[in-house]
C-alpha cells in the first residue's frame, strides 16, 4: 500500500499511473480498431470486438488495482450475488459525479458483460478515452435543443435513430447498456429548478429507457437497478485520485423485465403513461434506498428490513 506516501508524492505518482495504463491499453486498442474498419469481415470482426473487450477489462482492472494501492476506500456494496458474465443487462442507475462511472466499472468488471453508455457527441474529442469510447461501439448521441429543433423538424426522432442501431450492434454479444435516466449530474440547483418531488434525485426521463428497451427487446435479461451513495458528500474525480474518497455504497438490485415495459414510445400514449409511471415507481423506491444508505448502519438496517420482507 502507497497510503502512506506524502501527498505531493502519492498524487502525482497516482496520475502517471494511470495515465501511462491508459496508453498501455489503448495504444492496442486503436490498432485492432483500425484493422476491424478496414477488414470488413464478420469472421475477423468478432474476434477482435472480443479481444477489445477483453483488453478494456484488464484496463479497468489495472485502474481499480491501482485505486487499492493508494487510496483507503472503504467500498459497501449490496447485492452482487447471482450476477451473470452472459446475461444481458440495462444499468439504470442515479447520477452525481463523473465518479460513478469508475464506481460502475469497480462493481461491475467481469462480473457481468463490458458496461458500455450513452455519450454526449462532444466527449469523442476527450484525449485517449474519446478514441477509445469510439473504438468499443460506445454510442455517442448528439443532443438539439428545442430551439434547433423547432427551426428544422427533420431532426425529431435522430436520438432514437441513434439509439436503436447502437442497441442493433448489442443484440448478438453479451452486453450491458448503461443509462443514467436523470440525463444530468444531480445538484441542489437543478434539483430546485425541475421542482423535483425525490429528495435525493431528479426526475428521471423514461424516453431513452424505453428506446433501449424496445430495440432490444427479448435479448435483454433483466434491468440492474444501482443506487450510488457517498456518504461524506458530492465528490470528483480528482478527489478519487486524491484519496479523499473515504467510502462508497452501492446497492444493485435486479428486476426481472415486464413484458409490459416494450412498445412505442412515440406512438403509443398508453404505453408512454406506462413507463413513465413505472420510472416514477422506480425512483421513488431509489430514493426511499438512498435515504436507508445515508445511515451509518445502512448494510445492518438494509438486512433486517429484507427478513422482515421474507
Amino acid at each position: 500500500m502507497l497510503t502512506s506516501l506524502p501527498y505531493f508524492l502519492r498524487l502525482p505518482l497516482a496520475l502517471v499511473l494511470l495515465v501511462l495504463n491508459s496508453v498501455l491499453h489503448i495504444v492496442p486498442l486503436m490498432v485492432l480498431a483500425l484493422i476491424k474498419v478496414v477488414v470488413p469481415l464478420a469472421a475477423v470482426r468478432k474476434p477482435l470486438s472480443r479481444v477489445m473487450v477483453a483488453l478494456a477489462e484488464s484496463w479497468i482492472g489495472v485502474n481499480n488495482a491501482l485505486f487499492r494501492v493508494f487510496t483507503r476506500i472503504d467500498w459497501q456494496t449490496q447485492g452482487l450475488d447471482g450476477l451473470r458474465r452472459q446475461g444481458n443487462y440495462l444499468v439504470l442507475c442515479n447520477h452525481q459525479s463523473w465518479v460513478d462511472i469508475a464506481v460502475l466499472q469497480k462493481v461491475f468488471n467481469r462480473r457481468i458483460p463490458f458496461l458500455r453508455f450513452f455519450l454526449k457527441q462532444q466527449l469523442i474529442w476527450v484525449p485517449l478515452l474519446g478514441m477509445a469510447w469510439w473504438a468499443l461501439d460506445f454510442p455517442f448521441m448528439k443532443r438539439y435543443s428545442a430551439q434547433t429543433l423547432k427551426r428544422h423538424p427533420e431532426l425529431q426522432g435522430k436520438d432514437r435513430e441513434t439509439t436503436r442501431k447502437a442497441c442493433e450492434k448489442f443484440r448478438h454479444l453479451p452486453v450491458s447498456i448503461m443509462n443514467f435516466a436523470e440525463g444530468t449530474r444531480f445538484t441542489p440547483a437543478k434539483h430546485d429548478a425541475q421542482q423535483s418531488p425525490y429528495r435525493h434525485l431528479l426526475r428521471p426521463k423514461a424516453g431513452g429507457v424505453a428506446f433501449v428497451l424496445d430495440a432490444m427487446g427479448k435479448a435483454l435479461h433483466a434491468v440492474l437497478d444501482v443506487t450510488i451513495v457517498y456518504p461524506e458528500g458530492p465528490c470528483t474525480m480528482m478527489d478519487l485520485i486524491a484519496g479523499r474518497v473515504r467510502q462508497v455504497r452501492v446497492h444493485v438490485r435486479e428486476r426481472l423485465l415486464d413484458p409490459a415495459w416494450v412498445g412505442s414510445y412515440d406512438q403509443d400514449p398508453d404505453f408512454r403513461e406506462r413507463i413513465k409511471r413505472w420510472m416514477q415507481t422506480l425512483w421513488q423506491e431509489k430514493d426511499e434506498q438512498m435515504a436507508l444508505m445515508q445511515r451509518q448502519d445502512w448494510l445492518h438496517a438494509s438486512t433486517l428490513q429484507g427478513a422482515a420482507r421474507s
